[in-house]
Parts: structure tokens; sequence; C-alpha cells
């Protein structure tokens, strides 16, 4: 009789994970919402940097300090577009149709934008700061590289399959 019920028990608590394994993922609003508050500080964080660098690159600098603000800024970039990449993951996939294809594109554009980043800071590092005019001519080609990497890592949310999603990402106060 013990056995019996053990069985039972067994058989409903992995019916339990099992049914719990394929519940859908979260509402559209719900997903845009998290998303935007995922990457509203992501946005700000890169714009900080970028405000920060620019500010520091206009006083007059040796080319070993633009080195040093150029890699922190592309490397606080990098963490950035992680944390962002990674909050866009932990969403989970909207339950929508495509949801796996949103959610995938979202995270596989931050990945990209981190990657971007992270060639860029390695590229700067990998300079010598001297002749200074070298040095500067060879920063403008990282980041034009960069800019290139970035603008091809972009998603477009505009062109969302989704129909709730769209909707979701339009009224979400979060997304304003």
């Amino acid at each position: 009789m013990r056995t019996a019920r053990t069985f039972s028990l067994l058989l409903v608590c992995s019916l339990v994970v099992t049914l719990g394994a394929c519940a859908s993922g979260p509402a559209p609003r719900a997903w845009a919402a998290t998303v935007c508050q995922v990457l509203a500080p992501w946005r700000t964080e890169i714009g900080n940097l970028t405000t920060r660098t620019q500010q520091q690159m206009n006083v007059a600098t040796t080319p070993g300090q633009a080195k040093e603000n150029l890699m922190r800024l592309f490397g606080g970039a990098q963490d950035a577009s992680e944390k962002a990449r990674k909050g866009v993951a932990d969403a989970g996939v909207p339950d929508v149709d495509g949801g796996k294809k949103v959610a995938d594109g979202f995270t596989t554009s931050l990945s990209a934008m981190r990657d971007a980043y992270g060639k860029a800071r390695s590229g700067i590092e990998a300079l010598t700061t001297s002749p200074a005019k070298d040095f500067y001519a060879k920063v403008a080609m990282v980041v034009q590289t960069l800019n290139t990497e970035y603008q091809a890592s972009e998603l477009d949310t505009s062109n969302l399959s989704s129909v709730e999603l769209k909707e979701a990402f339009d009224e979400a106060p979060e997304c304003r």
C-alpha cells in the first residue's frame, strides 16, 4: 500500500513539474513593461558614459588619458549591455505567436552590442599612444567599426510581427 501511495505521489509531482514547464510566458504587456524597465537604465548608462567621455576628450588630454577614458567608456558600455541582455533574457518569452523569436531577437541584439563594445575596448587597449597623430587616426577607425557593428545589431521594434506586442510597447507606461 505504501509503495502505491509513494508511486501516486511521484506521479502527481512529475505531472505538476511537467505542466509547470509547459506554462505560458508572461502576457505581452507584462513582458514589454519588463523589457522597457531593463532597457531604460541601459540607455541612460550608455548616454552618460558617452557624455562623460566626450567631455573628457574635449579637455586637453594626452593620448594615454584618452586611451584610458575610451577603454572605460567601452568597458562600461559592454558591462551595461550584458546586464540589459541578462535582464531581457530573464524576462522570459512573451505569450504571443512568435514570442520566442521576438525574445531571441532582443537578446541577440543586445549580445551583438555587448560584443561590439568589447571589441572596441580591446581595439583601443591594443593601440600604442605614440605618435599621437597615429593613435587618434586608429581610434577613429576603431570607433567607425564600433558604429558599423552597433548599427547592424540594432533591433527595430516597429517591425514586431505581433500585434499584441506592438500594442503593449505602445501602451506600457514603462516604454514611454
